[in-house]
Protein backbone atom coordinates (compact mmCIF):
# COMPACT_ATOMS: atom_id res chain seq x y z
CA UNK A 1 0.00 0.00 0.00
CA UNK A 2 1.67 3.43 -1.01
CA UNK A 3 2.54 6.24 1.79
CA UNK A 4 -0.22 8.95 1.88
CA UNK A 5 1.24 12.20 0.74
CA UNK A 6 2.27 14.39 3.32
CA UNK A 7 -0.42 17.74 3.07
CA UNK A 8 1.37 21.19 3.83
CA UNK A 9 -0.23 24.13 5.41
CA UNK A 10 0.66 27.49 4.97
CA UNK A 11 2.91 27.26 8.57
CA UNK A 12 5.23 24.27 5.94
CA UNK A 13 5.10 27.43 3.29
CA UNK A 14 6.09 30.24 5.94
CA UNK A 15 8.86 28.56 7.32
CA UNK A 16 10.86 27.25 4.29
CA UNK A 17 14.82 27.60 5.07
CA UNK A 18 15.97 30.88 3.77
CA UNK A 19 17.20 31.56 0.16
CA UNK A 20 13.88 28.64 -0.76
CA UNK A 21 11.17 29.35 -2.75
CA UNK A 22 8.22 27.34 -3.50
CA UNK A 23 4.64 27.99 -3.90
CA UNK A 24 2.03 26.17 -2.10
CA UNK A 25 -1.12 24.43 -4.40
CA UNK A 26 -3.99 22.26 -2.80
CA UNK A 27 -1.29 21.63 0.41
CA UNK A 28 1.74 20.40 -2.12
CA UNK A 29 5.02 22.45 -2.19
CA UNK A 30 6.51 22.84 -5.48
CA UNK A 31 9.87 23.91 -5.49
CA UNK A 32 10.72 27.58 -7.81
CA UNK A 33 13.76 27.80 -10.07
CA UNK A 34 15.78 30.74 -9.80
CA UNK A 35 14.86 33.79 -12.59
CA UNK A 36 16.96 34.29 -15.47
CA UNK A 37 17.94 37.81 -16.20
CA UNK A 38 15.75 38.46 -19.23
CA UNK A 39 12.57 37.32 -16.77
CA UNK A 40 13.88 39.82 -14.56
CA UNK A 41 14.52 42.66 -17.05
CA UNK A 42 10.62 41.84 -17.83
CA UNK A 43 9.75 41.54 -14.18
CA UNK A 44 11.34 45.31 -13.60
CA UNK A 45 10.11 46.82 -16.49
CA UNK A 46 6.35 45.68 -16.63
CA UNK A 47 6.29 46.25 -13.32
CA UNK A 48 7.53 50.20 -13.51
CA UNK A 49 5.51 50.96 -16.56
CA UNK A 50 2.10 49.15 -14.85
CA UNK A 51 3.30 51.56 -12.05
CA UNK A 52 3.91 54.99 -13.36
CA UNK A 53 0.98 54.27 -15.45
CA UNK A 54 -1.34 54.30 -11.82
CA UNK A 55 1.02 57.02 -10.21
CA UNK A 56 0.36 59.12 -13.26
CA UNK A 57 -3.51 58.34 -13.38
CA UNK A 58 -3.76 58.94 -9.27
CA UNK A 59 -5.00 55.17 -9.39
CA UNK A 60 -5.29 53.06 -5.89
CA UNK A 61 -4.15 49.79 -7.05
CA UNK A 62 -0.17 48.97 -6.38
CA UNK A 63 2.22 46.49 -8.12
CA UNK A 64 4.13 44.24 -6.09
CA UNK A 65 6.72 41.98 -8.11
CA UNK A 66 7.83 38.44 -6.77
CA UNK A 67 8.57 37.48 -4.45
CA UNK A 68 5.28 38.24 -3.10
CA UNK A 69 2.69 35.76 -1.70
CA UNK A 70 -0.59 35.39 -3.17
CA UNK A 71 -3.21 33.69 -1.16
CA UNK A 72 -6.03 33.45 -3.57
CA UNK A 73 -8.50 31.49 -2.16
CA UNK A 74 -8.23 33.02 1.54
CA UNK A 75 -7.36 29.38 2.81
CA UNK A 76 -4.45 27.28 4.50
CA UNK A 77 -3.14 24.80 1.52
CA UNK A 78 -2.70 27.40 -1.18
CA UNK A 79 0.19 30.25 -1.57
CA UNK A 80 1.26 31.51 -4.94
CA UNK A 81 4.03 33.42 -6.16
CA UNK A 82 3.19 35.53 -9.20
CA UNK A 83 5.62 37.07 -11.09
CA UNK A 84 3.47 40.68 -10.97
CA UNK A 85 0.52 41.07 -9.08
CA UNK A 86 -1.59 44.26 -9.21
CA UNK A 87 -4.02 44.83 -6.40
CA UNK A 88 -6.43 47.20 -6.16
CA UNK A 89 -8.46 46.65 -3.36
CA UNK A 90 -5.75 47.57 -0.28
CA UNK A 91 -7.58 45.37 2.20
CA UNK A 92 -6.66 42.70 0.73
CA UNK A 93 -3.03 43.58 1.56
CA UNK A 94 -0.93 42.12 4.83
CA UNK A 95 2.41 41.54 5.69
CA UNK A 96 2.44 38.06 5.05
CA UNK A 97 0.91 39.11 1.34
CA UNK A 98 -2.24 39.31 -0.41
CA UNK A 99 -5.09 37.83 0.89
CA UNK A 100 -7.52 36.79 -2.18
CA UNK A 101 -7.36 37.20 -5.44
CA UNK A 102 -5.03 40.43 -6.79
CA UNK A 103 -6.87 42.22 -10.17
CA UNK A 104 -4.45 41.44 -12.23
CA UNK A 105 -1.81 38.78 -12.53
CA UNK A 106 1.93 38.80 -15.32
CA UNK A 107 3.85 35.70 -15.45
CA UNK A 108 6.72 34.91 -16.81
CA UNK A 109 6.58 31.65 -18.40
CA UNK A 110 10.42 30.01 -17.69
CA UNK A 111 11.65 26.62 -19.25
CA UNK A 112 10.33 24.73 -15.92
CA UNK A 113 7.50 27.18 -15.25
CA UNK A 114 4.93 26.15 -18.71
CA UNK A 115 2.81 23.79 -17.45
CA UNK A 116 2.05 25.58 -14.01
CA UNK A 117 1.49 29.13 -15.83
CA UNK A 118 -0.58 27.80 -19.02
CA UNK A 119 -2.34 25.22 -17.16
CA UNK A 120 -2.73 24.99 -14.03
CA UNK A 121 -2.59 28.79 -12.31
CA UNK A 122 -4.82 29.90 -15.45
CA UNK A 123 -7.30 27.32 -13.61
CA UNK A 124 -6.14 28.85 -10.05
CA UNK A 125 -6.57 32.36 -10.89
CA UNK A 126 -9.73 32.10 -13.25
CA UNK A 127 -12.04 30.43 -10.49
CA UNK A 128 -10.20 32.89 -7.32
CA UNK A 129 -11.44 35.88 -9.53
CA UNK A 130 -8.39 37.73 -11.22
CA UNK A 131 -9.92 40.01 -13.69
CA UNK A 132 -6.88 40.07 -15.81
CA UNK A 133 -3.73 37.77 -16.80
CA UNK A 134 -0.86 37.96 -18.61
CA UNK A 135 1.35 35.14 -19.64
CA UNK A 136 4.64 36.21 -21.08
CA UNK A 137 6.74 33.86 -22.65
CA UNK A 138 10.66 34.94 -23.41
CA UNK A 139 11.46 31.80 -25.36
CA UNK A 140 8.59 31.67 -28.02
CA UNK A 141 8.40 35.88 -27.89
CA UNK A 142 4.43 35.74 -27.19
CA UNK A 143 2.07 37.06 -24.50
CA UNK A 144 -1.46 35.66 -24.17
CA UNK A 145 -3.55 37.49 -22.15
CA UNK A 146 -6.48 36.63 -20.64
CA UNK A 147 -9.35 38.77 -19.92
CA UNK A 148 -10.88 37.00 -17.10
CA UNK A 149 -14.02 39.17 -16.61
CA UNK A 150 -15.07 38.99 -20.43
CA UNK A 151 -13.98 35.34 -21.42
CA UNK A 152 -14.64 36.04 -25.39
CA UNK A 153 -11.52 38.68 -24.92
CA UNK A 154 -8.74 36.71 -24.79
CA UNK A 155 -5.81 36.34 -27.44
CA UNK A 156 -2.26 35.38 -28.47
CA UNK A 157 -0.02 38.42 -29.10
CA UNK A 158 3.93 38.51 -30.46
CA UNK A 159 6.53 40.81 -28.56
CA UNK A 160 6.07 43.34 -31.14
CA UNK A 161 2.59 43.88 -31.30
CA UNK A 162 0.99 46.60 -29.39
CA UNK A 163 -0.65 45.10 -26.12
CA UNK A 164 -3.66 46.60 -24.42
CA UNK A 165 -4.46 46.13 -20.97
CA UNK A 166 -8.04 45.38 -20.20
CA UNK A 167 -8.35 46.78 -16.83
CA UNK A 168 -6.99 50.22 -18.14
CA UNK A 169 -8.25 51.27 -21.35
CA UNK A 170 -5.33 53.29 -22.17
CA UNK A 171 -2.22 51.67 -21.13
CA UNK A 172 -0.48 50.26 -24.12
CA UNK A 173 2.68 47.86 -23.82
CA UNK A 174 4.83 46.79 -26.61
CA UNK A 175 7.44 44.03 -24.86
CA UNK A 176 10.00 44.18 -27.31
CA UNK A 177 10.54 47.67 -26.35
CA UNK A 178 11.28 46.59 -22.87
CA UNK A 179 14.34 44.56 -24.03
Amino acid sequence: MPLPKRVFTSEDYWNLPDGDRAELIDGQLYSMAPPSHTHQRLVFQLGRIIGNYIADHNGDCEVIPAPFAVDLEANDHTWLEPDISVICDRNKLTEHGCKGAPDWIIEIVSPTSQKMDYQVKLFRYRTAGVREYWIVNPMKKSVMIYDLEHEDNTGQFSFDDILQANIYEDLKIKISDLL
